[in-house]
């Protein structure tokens, strides 16, 4: 075929046909934008309107430092494997898409983690999220793909190294300026917002109903066989907190399977080791039961791995015994990880 015949095909292929619908826009990206949107209207409501007690200056300064933190790495990890960086090649808004999830993650550790008028640990939380994302990956399906939910981690480790300095947004910050009508309209918006999200555009659904069903499994163990309280068990269902880390944290489309029963085994999954931590009398217990929990998928990961790399070395070696062809044989799984 000559290149005027290619031509052809390829101004066909992109031209619109009359009568039939145009095909969706990524729902990836949808999902990434509207995540960003809702998050930067929420924090406006919250400094303007319900009582977020962090300095108003600071999300101006964590947004634009986690910009430039993903620019710089992503830089850097494209010198290091000799490729484009993926904000180049779409002008303005290659660069819009990419840096969604740095503006969600600076965001996030911003609103959910208070240091009173120290910056700088939120800083931290912020280049350890978005490094995160460099640094801890695991090969799947062939590529690296990173395996720690940002947000939650780069949280999670500003309170392991600043504990005594830096603590959760105290959950009454939500509602502290709401009457008694917007303290229940609060929570119903952010579910309502992050259902259609989740249920259109992430297809999280499953891994919530396994989130759920999962911590009312394991306050219920606790009361019948450790005695805790049934509503301090499920206490934490009916405040804030617990509804924006249920839509907007542990479904995070990057870090958390696509297939519908990993997704509620994952969910579940969380919910377990939530339990066995409060039994340990941990704080911060959703943060560190998350982490946990993508830690060890992403270890998966590496495990089935290096099992393929082994299969494939011992598949090799039996095409190399004598009278055999020398030919190298590929293994079950070729060089790809089987997905957790």
């Amino acid at each position: 075929m000559t290149a005027t015949e290619i031509a052809g095909v390829a101004a066909h292929a992109v031209r619109p046909q009359s009568g039939k619908k145009q095909p969706n826009r990524d729902p990836r990206y949808l999902a990434l934008r509207n995540f960003a949107l809702s998050m930067s209207v929420f924090n406006i409501f919250g400094y303007t309107l319900l009582g977020f007690e962090q300095p108003w200056l600071w999300p101006l300064i964590c947004a634009p430092f986690g910009y430039t933190v993903e620019i710089v790495l992503e830089m850097v990890s494209a010198w290091a494997q000799q490729r484009t960086p993926r904000f180049r090649g779409n002008g303005l808004r290659g660069l819009y898409e990419f840096l969604l999830p740095s503006h969600i993650t600076a965001l996030a550790a911003n609103m959910l983690l208070y240091a009173n008028d120290r910056l700088l640990p939120i800083l931290l939380a912020v280049f350890i999220g978005v490094a995160a994302k460099h640094a801890l990956q695991a090969p799947v399906y062939g590529r690296m793909r990173h395996f720690m939910n940002p947000s939650n981690f780069g949280i999670t480790m500003a309170l392991v190294l600043f504990g005594s300095w830096v603590s959760i947004a105290p959950p009454y910050e939500f509602t502290e300026n709401a009457n008694t009508f917007f303290r229940i309209g609060i929570p119903l918006i952010i579910t309502t917002a992050g259902t259609v999200i989740n249920a259109m555009l992430t297809k999280r659904v499953p891994l919530i109903v396994g989130w759920l069903g999962g911590f009312v499994i394991q306050a219920l163990l606790r009361h019948w066989i450790w005695d805790v309280a049934i509503f301090s068990a499920l206490g934490p269902m009916s405040g804030v907190a617990f509804v924006l880390y249920t839509n907007y944290m542990i479904t995070d489309p990057g870090t958390t399977p696509a297939k519908p029963r990993n997704q509620f085994m994952f969910g579940s999954a969380v919910a377990m080791v939530y339990g066995v931590l409060m039994l340990f009398n941990v704080v911060y217990t959703l943060f560190f039961a998350t982490t946990i929990v993508c830690g060890l998928r992403g270890a998966g990961w590496w495990v089935a791995h290096f099992r393929a790399k082994r299969k494939q070395a011992a598949g090799g070696s039996v095409q190399g015994l004598p009278g055999q062809p020398a030919a190298a044989v590929t293994g079950p799984h070729g060089n790809e990880a089987v997905a957790a």
